[in-house]
């Protein structure tokens, strides 16, 4: 069952508390300002309660990802014979989730703090959890307990720590919590837990979303149309898997192979609502997002240009698709555009096609940076069609195969059209055969 418990030492006036102190002052100075951040605490099932917050006041996830919807720090209490809190949240929701997780307590102290995700936005308050409930115990597995010190000046010596492995199980009365291995889904240290009583997958970062939430912590994908499923769950949760996690697909194959046994009701994660009905189909997207397989047909036109003469070629000939019948065709000016948003768009088509101009003899920068990302998160299994503009010496179209050639599975088209430039009647006739190709992805 549990594979060591290590007692604390007998306490002393907790070693925490004094640097604790001085920390929050400086935290609460500089948060001041961001602290539009709160959400009340909701009911998932009997006993097992929300306590995350919303975070409306940051700009960018991990420094790069827009989020003007604003994220989700969640976190949970389950109250039985012993009290297990899920998770704790990002330093700038410190006041907000402690009032939610007083709330939920309800004046009672809790026994475990289970600690499945070591990063900074769920495990940033483990320290001032541990300094205002001293005598719970940390349930952590041994790649999280080797890492805690990284994060925090804490000795481990002086905490509680339950050190658990893959197949573990915790009870807590009427709820029993199994322990499953994530790693790489997407830290080395990731485990997720199954309650049995409820049925209730805590997921960590898998089945995540950005935005914040409003009507509830739940939702529930039965009986609703794609287009509305798109625009409520899926099109965020595509952003943020592909973008976060989306380099991890094996792993995340491995941990879904592993919760296909496991009759599961519910899926908590660690951003976004509540999974509660109709789970099949977020499933069935994972399945697709981690095997790097097309979700629909269509086409990602994705150009760079400088003085217009790409732009108006990439919007020629995505217009020229449309009109020869590509229902779904998007098209990002890489320079503006939101770039975890043509990444995830990339990955949810079939088709790419790349209108690139030769800029100081290689690619313009915000090309060469999409191509990056594309790579990095495994692009593969897609057909791939290339423009290029150059005014002298052209050589982006041999740069950008190059790229798709390094990636797996890619079928690019043979047919490369070249414009010198401005387009030209030429140009327009040899768009208008390459979207032929394209549209038969040949």
């Amino acid at each position: 069952m549990i594979k060591k418990v290590k007692k604390a030492k007998t306490r002393r006036q907790n070693p925490l508390l004094a640097k604790e102190q001085c920390e929050q002052a400086h935290m609460d100075f500089c948060f001041a300002k961001t602290r539009r951040i709160g959400m009340a605490v909701w009911k998932i099932s009997e006993d097992v309660f929300y306590v995350g917050v919303n975070d409306t006041t940051l700009d960018l996830f991990e420094s790069q990802y827009r989020i003007p919807d604003g994220v989700t720090y969640n976190s949970y209490v389950i109250k039985d014979s012993k009290i297990a809190v899920m998770d704790t949240v990002d330093n700038r929701a410190t006041d907000a989730w402690f009032d939610n997780l007083e709330e939920a307590l309800g004046g009672k102290a809790p026994d475990y703090l289970v600690v499945s995700h070591l990063e900074p936005d769920h495990a940033g308050n483990i320290r001032k959890f541990l300094v205002k409930y001293p005598e719970t115990v940390v349930v952590a597995n041994a790649k999280t307990v080797a890492m805690l010190p990284q994060f925090f000046e804490l000795d481990t010596e002086e905490l509680s720590i339950l050190e658990v492995k893959e197949g573990d199980t915790l009870k807590l009365g009427r709820h029993t919590l199994h322990f499953v291995m994530a790693p790489m889904v997407h830290w080395p240290e990731v485990m997720v837990e199954y309650d049995e009583a409820d049925k209730i997958l805590f997921s960590a970062d898998g089945f995540g979303r950005f935005g914040a939430l409003s009507q509830g912590c739940t939702y529930d994908a039965a009986g609703k149309a794609q287009d509305v499923l798109e625009q409520e769950w899926t099109g965020e949760a595509r952003r943020y898997f592909i973008n976060i996690v989306g380099k991890y697909g094996a792993n995340v194959q491995g941990l879904l192979k592993k919760a296909a046994v496991l009759d599961i009701e519910k899926i908590a994660p660690l951003h976004g609502p509540v999974l509660t009905g109709g789970l099949e189909y977020f499933l069935d997207k994972y399945a697709k997002w981690s095997s790097y397989q097309p979700e629909e047909k269509g086409v990602v036109v994705a150009y760079s240009s400088i003085h217009g003469n790409t732009k108006h070629a990439a919007e020629h000939f995505a217009s020229i698709l449309k009109e020869q019948g590509e229902e779904n065709v998007a098209v990002f000016d890489l320079a503006r555009a939101d770039m975890a948003q043509a990444v995830a768009d990339s990955f949810r088509y079939d088709a790419l096609v790349l209108a690139g101009i030769t800029y100081d003899g290689g690619l313009m920068p915000c090309m060469e940076d999409f191509l990056y990302h594309l790579k990095m998160k495994n692009f593969q299994n897609r057909y791939a069609a290339v423009i290029e503009n150059g005014s002298w010496g052209p050589v982006s179209g041999r740069l950008m195969k190059s790229y798709l050639e390094n990636m797996k599975n890619i079928t690019i088209c043979e047919d490369m059209v070249t414009i010198r430039s401005v387009m030209k009647k030429a140009d327009g006739q040899a768009l208008e055969k390459l979207a032929e190709k394209v549209i038969k992805r040949s």
